[in-house]
């Protein structure tokens, strides 16, 4: 089953429950304690009141220095702001450039019809398991999903909430023994909703001369991208529990607790 879409806040892009998917043996990952997103820099006042309703404790913000002296963040009073810079490493890497990436049609077209995007992003998604920053980032994350001590639910956000934090989400679903089948569809829930959150940048690159379709490898996601990370950790680590382990320094004990804070049944 995909993740249960949260409450819709369209100030909000690719915002939804990331639980509500069953594994391999039966149980369910609860929902209602983490949410996943895109960036919170548009929320107004009456944003502000409908976020407030998800009773979120701790935001994550996975984004580069850069992206967030763009778009800070807009939190409801009494909200900790985390910041784990996946890309700090690495901030040139194409999920912090998409803005600057769709500005000429023309060369846009020209390189999604060479592959050169689609290999970019793959590259992107191998540097997820091995970059410096993205193994402190992701563990900064995981482990205070798996602390959770004010019992408040947590989002994690980049800022199209679908590569920084779309590994996160497949990565832990692994760890917590959900098929892969299921937790590419899961990845691939980003490829309607994210794209439906840049429709103006959609509609701004058309009005430029662009085919919209160009903007799918950028804007969206491909199974790809996620298979490349998966087969670099397995060639790197063997399994989601060695990488979590030695990539990322959380050991059975963490792992365990993540397994009893997020699985039912």
């Amino acid at each position: 089953m995909p993740s249960r879409p949260a409450p819709p806040l369209p100030a909000v892009p690719n915002l939804r429950d990331a639980g509500g998917v069953e594994t391999a043996d039966g149980c369910r990952v609860r929902t209602g304690l983490l949410y996943r997103s895109g960036q919170l820099d548009r929320l107004d006042d009456g944003a502000l009141r409908a976020f407030a309703g998800l009773r979120v404790g701790t935001v994550v913000d996975l984004r580069t220095g850069a992206e967030r002296a763009a778009g800070p963040d807009r939190l409801p009073d009494g909200v900790e702001l985390v910041v784990a810079n996946v890309l700090g490493d690495h901030g040139h890497a194409v999920p912090a450039q998409l803005p600057r990436l769709i500005r000429s049609p023309a060369e846009v077209e020209q390189a999604v019809a060479d592959g050169v995007v689609q290999r970019l992003f793959e590259q992107t998604y191998r540097e997820f398991v091995t970059l410096p920053s993205a193994r402190e980032a992701y563990a900064a994350l995981f482990r205070r999903i798996a602390g959770g001590e004010d019992g408040r639910p947590l989002l994690y956000h980049c800022t199209a909430g679908k590569d920084r934090t779309g590994w996160a989400s497949a990565t832990l679903l692994m760890l917590l023994g959900v098929p892969d089948d299921a937790v590419l569809d899961d990845f691939m829930l980003s490829d309607e909703l994210a794209l439906r959150a840049f429709r103006p940048l959609v509609d701004a690159f058309a009005a430029a001369g662009g085919d919209p379709r160009a903007l799918e490898p950028i804007l969206g996601v491909q199974p790809s991208y996620l298979r490349a990370g998966v087969d670099h950790l397995r060639s790197v680590h063997g399994t989601v529990e060695a990488w979590f382990a030695d990539g990322l320094g959380l050991g059975a004990d963490v792992q365990e607790r993540l397994r009893a804070r997020l699985l039912e049944g």
